[in-house]
């Protein structure tokens, strides 16, 4: 089996890769990124330092290629602060990418990173597979612009596609600051290495979060699933954990960690990453995605 890994670079793509590199099942792997490219231990893997809406690279890089993780992307503050940007990536190069294959390969995997930010704000409780899209962020329109036109391209047998919608993926050392979401991964390293922090939640926020190993190995199952079913875009499963409990976990993972940790509230922080109710996924259970076990498993595997 080959498979073709798209922002293979960034903070999930890397983790996919090395997954990827030490699975019996594959037999090739292509990593396409902008930026510099690292081959995972023991792979043989192809590199392509370059933009994937460039026509030789894509072709080089997808030729043969049994699935496509696709993860590249411009996300959330970005994609606000650069709307030409964001269409060029989000929608333009990544349409150009399922009507590419459609035309040459209409029966690889794809496997599309969307979004939770396709739903609208604050959430419904319980979310379900049936809750409905309204997004406010123009990442979330792009994603479920493209999630519109993989279950399109699939339905029409164009492509055999599925769309996944992560929730936070923890934890990125050095998360970029400018992402609102960034003090969630910051929480991680900041009781590891026994640095004080504030968080802008209270601390029965709640939120849905998920180990970067869980859901790299959530993306990998969907490239290799043999059969999906109708239903073509759909939320992986997440833990649905307080502050409090998160911050409990890190304290018993590093006993000796003199971290203080403190709340300070900002309510519009709040209203985007602490009003998070229950989560059900269905459809994702029934397919075999996998969520952390409980708050001590996502902080082991966020620092694996």
């Amino acid at each position: 089996m080959k498979v073709t890994v798209i922002g293979a670079g960034g903070f999930v793509g890397q983790r996919v890769a090395a997954q990827l590199a030490a699975d019996p099942d594959v037999t090739a792997l292509s990593l396409v990124d902008r930026a510099g490219l690292t081959a995972p231990e023991g792979a043989h893997a192809q590199m392509f330092n370059g933009d994937f809406s460039d026509p030789d690279l894509r072709g080089a890089a997808l030729d043969g290629a049994d699935a496509v993780i696709m993860l590249a992307a411009i996300l959330g503050g970005a994609a606000e602060a650069d709307y030409g940007l964001a269409r060029a990536v989000n929608v333009d190069a990544t349409l150009d990418l399922f009507e590419y294959l459609r035309d040459t390969a209409p029966l690889t995997r794809m496997v599309f990173a969307s979004t939770i930010a396709v739903y609208a704000m604050p959430l419904p409780d319980p979310v379900t597979d049936a809750t409905p899209f309204a997004p406010t962020m123009v990442y979330g329109a792009q994603k479920l612009m493209m999630e519109v036109a993989l279950s399109n391209f699939t339905a029409k047998g164009w492509l055999d596609g599925v769309s996944l919608r992560p929730s936070g993926v923890m934890a990125r050392d050095g998360a970029d600051a400018g992402l609102k979401s960034a003090f969630m991964s910051r929480l991680f390293w900041s009781v590891r290495r026994g640095e004080d922090i504030t968080l802008p939640v209270a601390q029965d926020s709640r939120s849905w979060l998920t180990s970067v190993d869980t859901v790299a190995a959530n993306f990998i199952h969907a490239a290799k699933l043999p059969e999906i079913g109708a239903e073509r875009a759909f939320t992986l499963p997440a833990l649905s954990l307080t502050f409090g409990e998160l911050v409990a976990a890190l304290h018993a993972r590093f006993p000796d960690s003199p971290s203080r940790v403190t709340f300070d509230p900002d309510p519009a922080t709040v209203a985007l990453f602490g009003q998070f109710p229950r989560l059900e996924t269905e459809t994702a259970d029934r397919l075999g995605f996998k969520r952390d076990a409980d708050a001590p498993a996502l902080v082991d595997a966020a620092f694996a």
